[in-house]
């Protein structure tokens, strides 16, 4: 099987190889942002969220800090930023706006280099068509010159040597395409986490203003 497939990667001429090179790279990523979306990033939400307003409810900050710090996530790191406001006793605008300063941050973190997924797919079909349309001209070049009654079976093999290229192109694509999807929804999965955690907290600590030393921005004006 092995033999064969390499014997139909050679056929496929020069435009295999930029095809197996964005295949190589696309595994790469692939394996990347499945370890951290999958394995890095995510963390039990509610449990993080109950351990936070327990430590709110002591009025003991310090102890929330603590517990973003043993989680090192996207989400507990915009929390955290929200809570060194809340110590510093800073208004409940200042608060938002440190939660919406650091959602803005991580976001791209989450969605790093997940788009090039897509890009690989669309590149690597037109890679194998391009390869396809230049193995067909090379052909018909081919058979020009060819005698009579040998042209119909060096244009058949010339014509199917040339598809080499194309579905490989599609194999590569395929699979990026479906990985795309599912890191891409997982990724969405992530970032809408966060603005739920960090819209509860934030009402969390405006229904507590007075035990945290919160000023609405109204009174502070």
């Amino acid at each position: 099987m092995i033999a064969t497939l390499l014997h139909h990667f050679h056929e496929g001429g020069f435009f295999m190889y930029p095809i197996l090179i964005l295949g190589v790279i696309s595994i790469a990523i692939t394996v990347d942002r499945y370890r951290a979306l999958y394995r890095t990033m995510p963390m039990n939400k509610e449990h993080f969220f109950k351990s936070l307003t327990s430590y709110l409810f002591k009025n003991d900050l310090q102890g929330m800090l603590l517990v973003c710090d043993q989680n090192p996530t996207p989400l507990s790191k915009v929390i955290k930023s929200c809570l060194i406001r809340l110590v510093n006793k800073s208004k409940d605008s200042e608060i938002q706006a440190a939660l919406d300063e650091g959602a803005m941050m991580e976001t791209p973190a989450i969605e790093a280099r997940i788009g090039f997924l897509a890009v690989i797919s669309n590149v690597s079909t037109l890679l194998g068509l391009l390869g396809t349309v230049c193995g067909m001209i090379m052909s018909f070049k081919a058979v020009a010159s060819a005698d009579p009654a040998s042209k119909a079976a060096l244009l058949t093999q010339g014509i199917s040597e040339a598809m080499n290229a194309t579905a490989f192109g599609l194999v590569v694509a395929i699979p990026n395409l479906l990985a795309y999807s599912i890191l891409q929804n997982r990724a969405q999965r992530l970032i809408d986490d966060i603005n739920e955690i960090s819209m509860r907290t934030f009402n969390f600590i405006l229904a507590n203003r007075e035990r945290f030393g919160v000023a609405a921005a109204e009174e502070a004006a």
